[in-house]
């Protein structure tokens, strides 16, 4: 299993639309609205850091409305 973190900077007025399409996406197992530099977190997870790259880049990054994002992959300590 794959996890990462994406913290999400986003235009104006648009929290809502971007909180329900992240809520939406399967992988996505949470999201919150944040006030601060970055307006969202997403904890992401798939069943491989390909599939996990793939749904960061189509589902999160490409979203109408998003500025920026900046990615954490969560690691497991062994």
């Amino acid at each position: 299993m794959a996890k990462a973190f994406v913290l999400i900077s986003a235009e104006p007025r648009s929290e809502k639309e971007i909180l329900e399409h992240l809520r939406g996406v399967p992988e996505v197992k949470e999201a919150h609205f944040m006030y601060g530099v970055y307006d969202f977190i997403a904890e992401v997870e798939a069943d491989s850091m390909s599939r996990l790259k793939e749904v960061i880049e189509q589902k999160v990054r490409r979203l109408d409305n998003v500025r920026s994002t900046i990615t954490t992959i969560a690691m497991e300590e062994k």
